[in-house]
């Protein structure tokens, strides 16, 4: 296994990935081109080794403080990523019941998952009561009362943690903003103190710690400085009124430098101070303290492989570089206006370099990967998109009909298929024939027709 990717005939690239002297992109110990022709485009291209060091540098970062980190499956939920993190020793946040059943399938220990979100339904309830999760972070009193009414019917103790709304400004874009006061998480700062009171006097309740998320993208300790001095107020009042909790969970949100000036915020900075302020603030020795990385696990760790299909002029001199990955593969940059480098995986030395807008083949004129990118490209030529690997996958759609993308993980010199390669077949598999119409082609015929379309493709990739 790759874990010590500094090499010296290569050019650092980041952890996971690197450039040769003639300026080849690899991933690990594969090259990047290999991949692609193995298993076509657009294709996710994950690190073990990069996952890995994130994970260790969180769990290195906490020193001898008892705490737990809690990866964000929404950042990226397929299942051989998670059994990665949970074989590191970490546990998992959980938004649904779904990603609960993902992180169990994936090996988690359900005493290390936490369920987050403003809207548990009670099958998604009922489930992680019976998987025996840490506990709920329950954000209204309305979710407090469903809880209990689900594991008063069930026989079970539900273990919850209030999620507190701290009205505090990360100082991050508005889409991924969570702990302002106008914001649909958590509870507010008046309703924290009698939800605690509320719930140490239901039968079925047992009340755990308390719970914070202020954002995504914070390049700052600070805004994490001032979460910690409002739920350490809560924390020490409920000591006082009888109600010891035995953790303070701080969230996630930690900055990824997607864009040069961007500044990402590393384990070895934000724990240490976070440790040292509940250390100070918490009238509680050794209350464990819980984290939530996602996105600062897994951005760094992927790119999304996409080949250039055309390219074409636009009017007012605007060029465009047609590629076969789309918003459908990458939506952050569509519905977020987010940054992406884009790269070539080889130089191609006979390509004239010009700025490009680099587009996918969707049907919406917000399909764009990039804009403005000087790059020297031509048909055919792959193109690395990098820190993919945090809400690209798991917000991947088949709008369009188009297929989800392949997956794949690599160790060292192996590549591991995380999926198998999904078809537009497989979109219309469960999909019931109502027969208003009489088929002008016989569906059979197509699917077949479609089938050799496939091999085709794949015999001429591999035949390049």
């Amino acid at each position: 296994m790759a874990e010590n990717l500094n090499r010296p005939d290569s050019l650092s690239t980041g952890v996971g990935f690197w450039r040769t002297p003639e300026g080849e992109l690899f991933c690990e110990d594969v090259a990047l081109a290999d991949v692609a022709r193995r298993y076509g485009t657009p294709v996710y291209v994950y690190s073990r080794a990069a996952v890995a060091e994130r994970v260790r540098a969180y769990e290195a970062a906490f020193g001898d403080a008892p705490h737990q980190v809690c990866y964000a499956v929404k950042a990226a939920s397929t299942r051989g990523i998670l059994e990665l993190v949970a074989s590191l020793g970490a546990g998992f946040d959980c938004v649904s019941g779904g990603e609960i059943l993902r992180a169990l399938e994936a090996g988690g220990d359900p005493k290390k998952i936490v369920y987050s979100g403003v809207g548990k339904g009670e099958a998604d309830i009922a489930f992680a009561l019976e998987a025996g999760i840490r506990c709920f972070n329950i954000e209204s009193p309305a979710e407090l009362d469903r809880i209990h009414d689900v594991a008063l019917a069930l026989g079970r103790t539900a273990h919850v943690s209030v999620r507190v709304n701290p009205n505090i400004d990360a100082h991050v874009d508005a889409h991924v903003a969570t702990g302002l006061g106008d914001s649909k998480f958590g509870v507010k700062l008046t309703e924290v103190i009698p939800l605690y009171e509320k719930a140490a006097k239901l039968p079925n309740i047992h009340i755990e710690g308390i719970s914070c998320h202020i954002g995504s993208l914070v390049e700052s300790v600070a805004p994490y400085l001032q979460m910690v001095e409002v739920l350490a107020k809560f924390v020490n009042e409920l000591q006082k009124r009888g109600i010891t909790l035995s953790h303070i969970d701080l969230g996630g949100g930690a900055g990824v430098a997607y864009h040069p000036e961007e500044k990402a915020l590393e384990p070895s900075v934000l724990i240490p101070a976070l440790v040292e302020a509940v250390r100070r603030e918490v009238h509680i020795p050794d209350i464990e303290i819980f984290v939530e990385p996602g996105r600062s696990i897994i951005a760094q760790a992927a790119v999304l492989l996409t080949t250039v299909q055309y390219l074409k002029s636009g009017l007012f001199e605007r060029q465009f570089c047609i590629v076969d990955a789309s918003m459908t593969e990458l939506i952050r940059p569509a519905i977020y206006g987010s940054y992406h480098a884009i790269e070539p995986v080889r130089p191609n030395p006979k390509a004239k370099r010009q700025i490009l807008n680099v587009v996918g083949p969707v049907c919406e004129s917000t399909d764009f990967l990039g804009n403005d990118r000087d790059l020297a490209v031509e048909a055919g030529d792959l193109l690395a998109v990098r820190t993919a690997g945090a809400y690209g996958m798991s917000m991947a759609s088949t709008y369009n009909s188009r297929p989800l993308p392949m997956e794949v993980m690599v160790d060292g010199g192996r590549v591991l298929p995380l999926r198998r390669p999904q078809t537009v077949l497989d979109l219309s598999a469960g999909e019931a024939r109502l027969g208003f119409a009489s088929p002008a082609v016989d569906p059979a015929h197509a699917d077949r027709l479609f089938e050799e379309a496939l091999g085709f493709s794949q015999r001429r990739r591999v035949a390049d």
